[in-house]
């Protein structure tokens, strides 16, 4: 008797011992195929962007000055020079943007990222910044004075420019874009001249420039509204897809404490799209506390879980469980705002040379959420393309930018894909763009601006039809077009 329970025991820990090492051997895979990673260096003379798809030959990189006037003075003479030599000029951050909307083919590249110095107003709540600045310089600046940034993405390493140019919105609850959390900014122009643009200060080129994409001129300090750092605690619902906007309104919108916000949809093949996550973060009644150090292993950790994904449905249910699972661990753990706010790209890296990750987003008004859902299913189903994610957030109302895709309060879908780099899946997320559009479309919705250029001019239009007046009123501010890069040249 002792003998068949022994054997009970003991087959029961086989299987549990299976159990736990299927999935640490799935993410140890992952590493041990990274292991030879090189990452691709930029021939000289060249740039590229996020979505090492737009390899291009410059004539000129310029790395600005570090602080005024010495950058005012190199831009002046920079644009002087290219309009003796007939040159044009592209302006860069970070580079994120995936479809060479900070790339001209020989022209002049200006790299912004050294021009980042801070300061803050603490009586008015506002930071005055460089544009080079990236966001996770901002939230360390602003943390040893209590404060945070007002709007931002999801990721702390773009640079404060490049997301006024795209417009960025962040996942603060029910806000409208980056652009609402702008007071004002000086703007160098074609000229040379540095004018000052606010709601009451050449309006009109306030409106041009936020979501402008950098074809208006060169986007130096930026007056930010910031807020207070909080203590909030984490929370979470696990729920059918259908039921989204439901409970969205229940446990959001209508809870006065919910201050950060995202969801979730279920990717892989079992219950695709059926089964999503409301992750919230609500105020407590705590001292936030400083930034902590980076944990460097934990953030492996994680980055691991989510390469592991890729191509694999097993590594799909994986981190669908995992995360699950540490959200009823972590359920009312209270981290500060910035804390939250201060995630890397580096989070979700790419190191397979032969792949790439993409985004696209549409924003869907909530009269039609359940339906683009059940719309996009089987366009994904079929596609070749390998989904990554896709993260549901609310963007309210843009009542600030020429360009606005968010023309009511909507639903953006932001989708992650991985793409091998060839000619086949170059075409294939062509064609899955733009049928994703035709459901966008339908859905009366939008789509984003900042990624690959597969949308042609006319449907781009049929989105955008302010865009033929924008692109007036750029000629009108730049006559010479000395501004331009592959969005322009795409689209105009």
């Amino acid at each position: 008797m002792k003998k068949k329970y022994l054997f009970v025991l003991l087959t029961l820990a086989f299987i549990s011992l299976i159990f736990i090492s299927i999935p640490i051997f799935h993410v140890l895979k992952t590493k041990w195929n990274e292991s030879d990673f090189h990452k691709t260096e930029i021939p000289k003379g060249y740039t590229n962007d996020a979505s090492e798809l737009n390899l291009t030959k410059i004539d000129t990189l310029i790395l600005v000055p570090k602080t005024n006037p010495e950058i005012e003075n190199q831009l002046q003479q920079i644009l002087k020079y290219a309009k003796e030599k007939n040159l044009k000029v592209s302006i860069a951050g970070a580079q994120h943007s995936m479809g060479g909307h900070s790339i001209y083919p020989n022209g002049i590249l200006l790299n912004m990222l050294p021009y980042k110095q801070m300061e803050l107003d603490e009586k008015n709540n506002v930071l005055t910044i460089g544009s080079g600045a990236l966001w996770e310089d901002a939230i360390k600046y602003l943390d040893k004075h209590g404060k945070s940034i007002a709007v931002m993405q999801a990721f702390s390493s773009f640079s404060v420019g490049g997301s006024m140019s795209v417009n960025g919105h962040g996942w603060q609850k029910n806000l409208p874009p980056i652009s609402s959390s702008v007071v004002s900014f000086t703007l160098m122009n074609h000229n040379g001249e540095i004018l000052n643009c606010s709601r009451t200060e050449n309006q009109e080129l306030f409106k041009l420039v936020l979501g402008g994409y950098g074809l208006f001129g060169i986007i130096l300090d930026v007056k930010l509204k910031v807020v207070d750092n909080l203590a909030l605690q984490f929370k979470y619902i696990r729920l059918s897809s259908e039921n989204y906007v439901q409970y969205y309104k229940k446990f959001i919108s209508d809870n006065p404490n919910v201050n950060l916000v995202f969801g979730r949809l279920r990717i892989s093949d079992k219950h695709f799209l059926e089964e999503a996550t409301i992750n919230y973060f609500e105020k407590v009644n705590e001292k936030p506390l400083s930034l902590p150090a980076q944990n460097l292993k934990n953030e492996e950790t994680k980055r691991l879980v989510f390469r592991s994904t890729v191509d694999s449905e097993y590594g799909k249910r994986l981190r669908w469980d995992l995360e699950t699972g540490m959200n009823k661990i972590t359920k009312n753990t209270v981290f500060s705002r910035n804390e939250l706010l201060n995630d890397h790209v580096s989070l979700i890296e790419n190191k397979d040379p032969n792949s790439t990750d993409l985004l696209q987003e549409y924003f869907i008004p909530e009269r039609n959420f359940n339906q683009f859902i059940k719309d996009i299913k089987p366009i994904l189903k079929n596609s070749e393309l390998d989904l990554l994610n896709i993260t549901i957030r609310v963007v309210n109302k843009d009542n600030d930018t020429f360009m606005n895709y968010a023309r009511e309060n909507v639903f953006g879908f932001v989708f992650l894909f991985n793409q091998k780099k060839t000619d086949q899946q170059e075409r294939a997320m062509k064609a899955l763009t733009n049928k994703l559009l035709d459901i966008t479309l339908k859905n009366k919705g939008t789509f984003y601006l900042p990624y690959r250029l597969h949308i042609d001019k006319n449907k781009m239009r049929k989105v955008y039809p302010q865009t033929d007046s924008f692109f007036e009123l750029k000629r009108k501010y730049d006559p010479q077009e000395i501004f331009e890069n592959k969005f322009y040249l795409h689209y105009k």
